[in-house]
């Protein structure tokens, strides 16, 4: 295809395949609309839950997310905008008022902790003030690795990867990839240091 036909492919398309491309979209869209009514109608009823409906929470959370991993644990209230493009690993607990702002794909690992308050963020805005006039916006995906820890009030921004294993201190802002197995903290969010030998705790059952 030529360059003229691909930019046409690109105009052609609707605005939620723009948004699940990664590119430009309006929000003020039916489709895109219908789909945002559906999941607020789903995080109402899961928010409005009681603390031993423990199976009715995990059936609303099949319905709204798009992967649902085995003994997740979220605290009501959740937001999110569609949940479709959110997939939660195996044994991963979130704690209250957790945000995710899904118009691109959050990718979170098994085994992770999620400090109250936090917020993944896949939406910004182009700096244009014309374009966000217009409600122009867009989105990079998320990705937590396994068995990560994001203390209270870590706010991940889009685009951003987190490795396996680290550690991201209360009220950090995460604007770039960290690597796995360190800890880090701050705004923006820095490595302080790897975590080794010397942080593991001699566990003993019984």
């Amino acid at each position: 295809m030529d360059a003229e036909g691909e930019r046409g492919d690109r105009l052609d398309r609707t605005m939620k395949e723009r948004m699940l491309a990664g590119e430009p979209y309006l929000a003020d869209d039916p489709e895109l609309r219908s789909e945002h009514a559906r999941a607020q109608a789903l995080l109402a009823r899961y928010n409005a839950t009681a603390h031993g409906e423990r199976f009715e929470r995990e059936r609303l959370l099949r319905a709204l997310l798009g992967g649902l991993g085995e003994r997740v644990v979220i605290m009501p209230p959740l937001r999110c905008d569609y949940g479709v493009q959110i997939s939660i690993g195996a044994g991963t607990f979130v704690n209250y008022d957790c945000i995710m702002l899904d118009v691109a794909p959050i990718t979170i690992g098994r085994d992770c902790q999620l400090g109250a308050r936090v917020q993944i963020v896949t939406a910004t805005h182009p700096l244009d003030p014309e374009a966000r006039r217009l409600g122009w916006e867009s989105g990079a995906p998320v990705r937590i690795g396994d068995g990560v820890w994001l203390g209270s009030g870590v706010i991940v921004c889009p685009g951003v990867s987190i490795g396996d294993g680290t550690v991201v201190g209360a009220g950090a802002v995460v604007t770039r990839d960290l690597p796995a197995t360190v800890l880090a903290a701050g705004v923006p969010a820095r490595v302080i240091r790897p975590i080794g030998e010397d942080d593991r705790v001699a566990l003993r059952a019984g």
